[in-house]
Parts: C-alpha cells; structure tokens; sequence
C-alpha cells in the first residue's frame, strides 16, 4: 500500500484535506476539546466544536489556530495526527507528501511551526504556498498567464487579498480581518445594545442566517436567546438584518480599504485586466450576504463569487498536487 500525496487548507475555522486521486475527504471545524487535568484529547472537529461553550470546567475545547496561525503547536500536531489516521493516507512503509496553505505574511518562524506540525503528524515532504495563489487555481482562474487576476480570500482568521500573474503574487495584504471578528462584532453589538450575553456559536449563526453587509438587500429576523445580563435570567430578543449590517460595518470596510490599496500598488497593465475579468471572492466569508454587491460598488469592478467559495482552496492544493513534480515552490530548509 502506498501513501497518497495530500494537500491541506490548514483554516483558523475549518480544516480541509484533499487527498490526490480521491478529492476533498475531509472538511471539519479546527478545534479540539481537551481535559485539563489529564491533557488528554477527548474530540476533534465536528464532536468538539458542539462542546464549545458547553462543557464541564475540566473539558475545554481549543481553536489551536488563531489569526491563520498555530497559536497552539501540541494541540495542532494532535488535531493533524488524529486527522491523517482517521484518513488513513499513510502507507505501509511511506509517507505522504503534504502540501499545505498559510496566509501571505506570515514570518519564517509561523512557517516553521507549520512545516513541523505537519512533520510530526506523518508528513514525508512538507510543501508550503500562499493562501489566495492556491484559492485562486481553486476557483478556476489561470494565474499562469501574462494578465491580471484579483482574487480576496476571506477565511476565518485573516482575508489574503493579491494580485497575480505568471503564476505568482504581484502585490498582497493579509489582514486579520475576518469570520471570527465578523462574529465578534455580532456578539459585542447584542451585548451592548440589548444587555444580553450570547455565546460564539449563536453569534454565527445570526452572521449565517440573517447578517447583510449591504444596505437594504435583505430583512429577516431571528429569535436569539441568551443571558440577560442585569438579572443573570435567560432571555429571548429579536434581532433584524439592518441591525446585524450596523454591527458589521466597520469591519467588512476594513477589507474594502485593504482591497482599494492593493488595487493602487498593482500595475496599469494588470488593472486593466482586472476590470475585464473581475474580482474573485473565495473563503467562507464570500458566502455572506450582499458582500459582493458592497466591494462592486466601493472598487468600480465586477465582483464574482467563486462557485464553491469554502472548498476552493483544498480544490487549489489538488491540482499543484497533480504538478507537483513540476511545480517549483518555496520550501523551507
């Protein structure tokens, strides 16, 4: 039996796996719930992220990464380990290749800590590339040419946005502006406004089910139930989607702004093309509502959200998987 060459979206939410020759196997939430007093792994993925919030004092469960980095390297090593055996990739006598996503400006020192948690959970040869280069392969685009493709990639702890040609980034940002604060803002909002105290997950589903970031384009509204916080009572209020863009506001702008000045550091000629050909929205937060009618109208381009906006990077890592062989990438010494 031979090991198979695997490509990982190593998310701050989300961690997907796409194995070569068989496709994305593997799409769980990042997180792990741990016991405190013996340190030991009780859940991974889907079983520990129900446990968020909702645990006796001796059981946590940790999101090991933050802001697209390893904030927790045992935890990650773990988190990756428990993965690759459950997909049984190993072989007999060899070990995959991996290749694996981080997040445009990351220091040499978060890459290494990358490179080893990959190492250790059973990785052969560890290949490293830049988040919205893979994600725009992902979403179709042919980076490979001599012309402009944008693409903003909004994950859950940083958004990448770039600007590529002939196969590699023209000018970047990556700023920690994403799903995770998306959530934040909601929960901050309803706590100061209504006095009541919700956790992370109900913060994300209101951003699911009712959040807009454009005026006007959506009006529903959901029952949200949590802690008042001037009696400690449970409570029940009604929240619309003209309050949650309110609550957003702020934040989505900041990924406008870093958009505007990659857009003023790319060169004419690629400019020109990026009116032609649009912008592409990938990663879980293109999935929000009325996101890609706000960047249209703020950057003067037409904006397109990619077909399967959360796969598009474990998509991306299986085709330079297919090229590995023939694709020169950065990889640490």
């Amino acid at each position: 039996m031979f090991s198979r060459d695997i490509g990982i979206d190593l998310g701050t939410a989300n961690v997907l796996i796409h194995v070569k020759g068989k496709g994305i196997v593997l799409n769980e939430p990042s997180v792990v719930a741990i016991d405190k007093n013996t340190n030991r792994v009780l859940a991974v993925g889907e079983e520990a992220r129900r446990m968020v919030g909702r645990t006796p004092g001796n059981i946590i469960a940790i999101r090991p990464l933050k802001d697209g980095v390893i904030a927790d390297f045992d935890v990650t090593e773990s988190m990756l380990k428990y993965f690759m055996n459950k997909l049984e990739v190993k072989g007999l006598l060899t070990k995959p290749r991996i290749l694996i996503c981080c997040p445009t400006n990351i220091t040499s020192v978060e890459q290494k800590a990358i490179r080893e948690a990959a190492e250790k959970s059973g990785g052969k040869k560890v290949f490293l590339e830049e988040e919205p280069k893979v994600a725009a392969i992902g979403a179709g685009m042919d980076i490979f040419q001599p012309s402009g493709n944008m693409v903003i990639d909004i994950g859950g702890g940083t958004t990448d946005i770039a600007v590529l040609s002939m196969g590699d980034i023209v000018t970047s940002a990556s700023i920690k502006m994403a799903g995770d604060k998306f959530d934040a803002e909601i929960l901050n909002y309803i706590k100061r406004k209504y006095k009541l105290l919700i956790g992370d997950r109900t913060a994300e589903d209101i951003k699911i089910k009712v959040a807009t970031v454009f005026k006007g384009s959506r009006d529903e509204t959901i029952e949200v139930r949590g802690r008042d916080m001037v009696n400690g009572l449970p409570r029940t209020i009604t929240v619309g989607s003209q309050e949650i863009e309110e609550a957003l506001h702020e934040s989505i702008y900041v990924i406008v702004q870093a958009a505007k000045t990659v857009l003023e550091q790319t060169p004419p000629e690629l400019s020109a093309d990026i009116i032609d050909r649009g912008i592409i929205l990938t990663g879980g937060g293109a999935l929000l509502h009325g996101i890609e009618q706000l960047m249209a109208e703020e950057l003067k381009v037409p904006v397109i959200i990619a077909e399967n906006p959360m796969d598009c990077v474990a998509i991306g890592t299986g085709i330079m998987l297919d090229n590995i062989d023939r694709v020169t990438r950065r990889k640490l010494v």
